[in-house]
């Protein structure tokens, strides 16, 4: 009799026990179910993210192609048009448009800044402006004893891709000419130039940067 007893709570405790089984397996399912469609969704957010900014590489990467007009070109253009010392050029979108122009930053004599607008497809100015700097003195000094013009950055630059940016960094000790240069397969890549030497480096802040967003989608 007493074994029966035993028999017949062991029974009940092990029912009872599969039934809050079943409700923690079950209510573990919605959960499951919960972070896996979470999961999902952040998933797809992020390759939307991806496929994004692999567009936008495309639709620069066609950008820049279409340009006829080099960075050299261009320089030489703006100087033709605005005697003085370039001190940066940019294939960049006008006014935040689609149309791309070269904007060349002139340093005249008089200390006067001039921004020229050049054409990238025919290399014709397009126009020019005076613009307010208060860096002057910084940029004469960064370019005192310089042997290395912009242009002439530009077209060692060239080496490594199609120059899309060159400008001068006065900033910090090590001053140089910086270069933006754009591979066929949209690759973007910083360059360093010895205002001296004309000597051409990866620019390891560039680089490092790159390591960072690799770590970070890791």
């Amino acid at each position: 009799m007493k074994r029966n007893i035993v028999i017949a709570a062991v029974t009940a405790a092990a029912l009872i026990g599969g039934g809050t089984a079943t409700a923690l397996a079950t209510t573990g399912d919605d959960q499951g179910s919960a972070r896996q469609a979470a999961n999902t969704k952040l998933s797809d957010d992020g390759n939307r993210d991806d496929q994004d900014d692999r567009d936008d590489r495309d639709d620069d990467a066609a950008k820049v192609s279409s340009s006829d007009v080099t960075a050299p070109e261009a320089i030489a253009s703006a100087l033709k048009h605005t005697s003085g010392t370039v001190v940066s050029a940019e294939l960049d979108d006008e006014d935040d448009s689609d149309k791309l122009v070269w904007k060349v930053d002139v340093l005249s004599g008089d200390n006067t800044w001039h921004s020229v607008s050049v054409d990238p497809s025919n290399g014709k100015v397009l126009g020019a402006q005076t613009d307010d700097e208060d860096d002057t003195a910084q940029v004469r000094a960064a370019l005192k004893g310089s042997s290395v013009t912009a242009e002439e950055a530009a077209k060692a630059a060239a080496g490594k891709g199609v120059v899309t940016s060159v400008g001068l960094d006065e900033d910090g000790k090590d001053k140089s000419w910086e270069a933006e240069t754009r591979k066929s397969g949209g690759a973007e890549q910083d360059w360093k130039i010895d205002l001296k030497s004309g000597k051409v480096t990866a620019d390891r802040d560039d680089q490092n940067d790159q390591d960072d967003d690799v770590d970070d989608q890791d």
